[in-house]
């Protein structure tokens, strides 16, 4: 089985069944294991001096650990292969995080609490004093930022070097997330995970802005996605996002609070409109005719 005929399986059952409540409230996900793994060793680990050399050995030990698991387990006989697909949908998100970005619609088509609490669940900043428009504006910034982390990346790692790929992709996106901060705890020690994974989504931001241009539209456009994405707080997110509030022709980004804190953050596409709910479900939409487009190219890869 190639690794596009084995992408473009997995691509299908993640579209189909997406993260089933059913089996996950019963086994641990595989990245909740990722994350318990890094929470330990981040309580071990994460003390005295040396904290950035112990960090960068701690995230090499796991990419090594997680490449040779890939290795293994696509190389057992017969069920090899069936165990790449298998995983190889758990860890991609397509579906998982449509219904996440929807339910914040769907949350504020009942009440402005309701779409509070429902963007609470998929982001970092306070929710509290939110607006209808700005819940809509990070609920589309999250499924911008979460279609290039969460579905391309791990597609794009998984097709060049199978389930190995996707795996310390995975990893390391999951090390990122939990000590990959700038804070006074982890700014030594989570560094080498925060900047091999600014290194592994690269090409996937890149060609995520790609795949949510609005096509049709001039091709001037990619100056200002181009400029945007140089200006925004991270090196990878702006690309998806530049590109996918021309799409829906809303501003996005902006101040927003962080534990009490307002950062001044620039906007994105600053002479696009307000973000109301009709745009989180276009959203959805475009991320959908988005995944078409990976799909489509996967599959002719495999028969190629």
């Amino acid at each position: 089985m190639s690794t596009a005929f084995a992408l473009s399986l997995a691509l299908i059952i993640d579209a189909i069944f997406g993260e089933p409540k059913w089996l996950w409230s019963r086994l641990p996900h595989p990245a909740v294991l990722m994350g318990r793994l890094i929470g330990w060793a981040d309580t071990r680990f994460n003390t005295g001096d040396i904290r950035k050399l112990k960090g960068a050995l701690l995230v090499l030990v796991l990419t090594l650990c997680a490449a040779m698991l890939g290795l293994f387990l696509r190389h057992i006989p017969l069920i090899g292969p069936w165990i790449e697909v298998l995983l190889g949908a758990i860890l991609l998100a397509q579906k998982s995080l449509i219904q996440h970005v929807k339910a914040v619609a769907d949350g504020l088509e009942r009440s402005l609490f309701e779409g509070r609490r429902a963007v609470a669940m998929i982001v970092g900043r306070e929710t509290q004093e939110l607006d209808a428009p700005a819940v809509s504006r990070a609920a589309i910034e999250s499924a911008a930022e979460n279609f290039s982390d969460g579905v391309i990346a791990p597609a794009f790692w998984f097709l060049i070097f199978g389930l190995p790929g996707i795996l310390v992709y995975k990893l390391v996106n999951t090390a990122d997330s939990m000590i990959g901060y700038r804070t006074e705890r982890h700014r030594d020690f989570g560094w080498a995970a925060a900047r091999l994974d600014d290194l592994l989504n690269l090409a996937p931001a890149r060609l995520s802005a790609l795949l949510l241009f609005p096509w049709g539209k001039p091709l001037s456009l990619w100056r200002d996605i181009l400029a945007e994405a140089h200006r925004h707080r991270s090196p990878n997110a702006g690309w998806p996002e530049a590109a996918l509030s021309r799409s829906l022709g809303v501003a996005l980004s902006g101040p927003r609070a962080y534990h009490g804190e307002l950062r001044d953050y620039p906007w994105v596409n600053p002479t696009g409109r307000e973000a109301h709910t009709r745009d989180i479900h276009a959203a959805c939409t475009r991320l959908w005719q988005a995944w078409g487009a990976v799909f489509l190219c996967v599959a002719i890869l495999s028969f190629a």
